[in-house]
């Protein structure tokens, strides 16, 4: 679906209009293709915490090029600070002494990481002040940066300095075009180490995917992303996409099942299949979802049953069966889609906004109890550009576009590389986490 204003506002009458009336001047997202750099550019590394000799290793693992010093005149891609050292407020001012000098120094669609110790992990309570100040810091220097660039927060355990190559190599990119404010924990949860990875260019290479509604939109780009970094793909729809998802999973050399999830012996069918054909499978992805939307004074009990069955006791149900017959390999992974809709509430969603909740509410239920490697994660989307969205309203549609710090619509590939990047071998210390897709929405946290 085209953005017939983004298209308008990049024109020279556009660019006068924005400059003059203060209009949203979004800029074309920089998005990673296949066969370029991670990083097409240099990142600055900085600050004085625990984690400096490992940020520097995990980039160069990852094939990204950093300094930790700045050359006056020079562009960056992005920059790295490691806030680890910050054990009080009156050391919040590192912040301002290392970003002040270089804001002007980075490109359109650079990238900004701040490493910090999650706040329950400190020794003091005036660290424990600080380390949380991290949080204001990076959601508001996401909404003040602009030019397409992005702003995160990394807590990383103490135990698990060694494990932050996945991430950083994700946020640090163009695959996190889509993704700003947002705040990820490795270790905290779980695991605090990561299995190496042979070749980071197909990093699931020899692992077998299972992602459910597979064979558009969403689902699709899910597919295609994960075929593309080494998996084989078991897609599931409903019988009524079969012969789209046949023609998807013989494009992607994938296997495919049809049917309907909320059937009573679905999870059954589900594990069987795997079983029978894979012996197992290293990735679950919980995509399929449906809307039903009502104010909750007109809604009657099949659009509310139908949302929940679809997008929550669904996941649930399969997950348990997949779980209890053992059929997750170790250091398997789980993802579930959940929704901004989910975290902030939207207005005739009770139901949807139920069901995401609750999709939350299972990744913080399970989080915990997983073992073997294990980790469950989910994606939050703000407003994602598809079929789906182009049958909303048109004032709608341009406010959600609009109401991120990005001023614009994502797309289904930027849900597809958050999804890739919890898939990946070595995020098995990322668990536990909900990272919003949304552009750093304007509402909710």
């Amino acid at each position: 679906m085209s953005d017939r204003y983004q298209s308008l506002i990049h024109t020279p009458v556009g660019q006068l209009l924005a400059k003059n009336l203060g209009l949203p001047n979004p800029v074309t997202l920089d998005r990673w293709t296949e066969g370029a750099p991670l990083v097409d550019g240099t990142v600055v590394v900085g600050g004085d915490g625990r984690l400096g000799t490992a940020v520097v290793s995990a980039l160069d693992e990852l094939g990204i090029a950093s300094v930790t010093h700045a050359a006056e005149g020079e562009q960056y891609k992005g920059l790295v600070f490691d806030a680890t050292g910050i054990e009080s407020s009156a050391d919040l001012v590192a912040l301002q002494r290392f970003f002040t000098p270089l804001m002007r120094s980075l490109q359109s669609c650079a990238r900004v990481v701040v490493l910090g110790t999650p706040p329950e992990s400190t020794n003091s309570t005036a660290e424990r002040v600080a380390q949380r100040a991290l949080e204001g810091f990076t959601r508001s220097l996401g909404k003040e940066i602009g030019r397409g660039s992005t702003v995160q927060l990394v807590y990383v355990a103490p135990a698990a300095d060694a494990a932050t190559a996945s991430t950083l190599g994700f946020l640090l990119s163009p695959k996190s075009a889509y993704v700003s404010g947002q705040v990820v924990r490795i270790g905290v949860t779980g695991a605090t180490a990561a299995e190496p990875v042979e070749d980071w260019t197909r990093p699931l290479a020899g692992k077998v995917a299972l992602v459910t509604g597979a064979s558009r939109g969403i689902g699709e780009q899910i597919a295609r992303v994960l075929h593309r970094d080494g998996a084989t793909v078991l897609g599931v729809d409903v019988p009524q996409a079969a012969s789209e998802l046949q023609a998807l999973m013989s494009e992607l050399d994938g296997d495919h099942l049809t049917l309907d999830i909320t059937t009573k012996d679905a999870p059954q069918r589900i594990a069987r299949h795997v079983e029978e054909k894979h012996g197992g499978v290293d990735v679950v992805v919980h995509n399929a979802g449906i809307t039903r939307d009502k104010k909750l004074a007109n809604m009657p009990e099949d659009r509310w049953s139908s949302t929940i069955a679809v997008n929550l006791t669904a996941p649930e149900l399969i997950t348990a069966e997949l779980l209890k017959q053992k059929l997750v390999n170790a250091n398997g992974r789980i993802v579930g889609v959940a929704s901004i809709a989910g975290i902030a509430g939207n207005l005739g969603q009770t139901n949807y906004a139920a069901s995401k909740a609750g999709v939350i509410g299972l990744v913080d239920a399970l989080a915990g109890e997983l073992d073997r490697g294990i980790t469950i994660n989910a994606v939050a989307p703000g407003f994602i550009e598809t079929k789906m969205t182009a049958a909303v309203p048109f004032m709608t549609r341009e406010v959600g576009r609009r109401l991120n710090a990005l001023s614009q619509g994502g797309l289904p590939v930027d849900v597809a590389e958050t999804i890739a990047w919890y898939a990946s071998p070595a995020s098995t210390a990322v668990n536990g986490n909900v990272v919003r897709v949304c552009g750093q929405m304007m509402l909710g946290a």
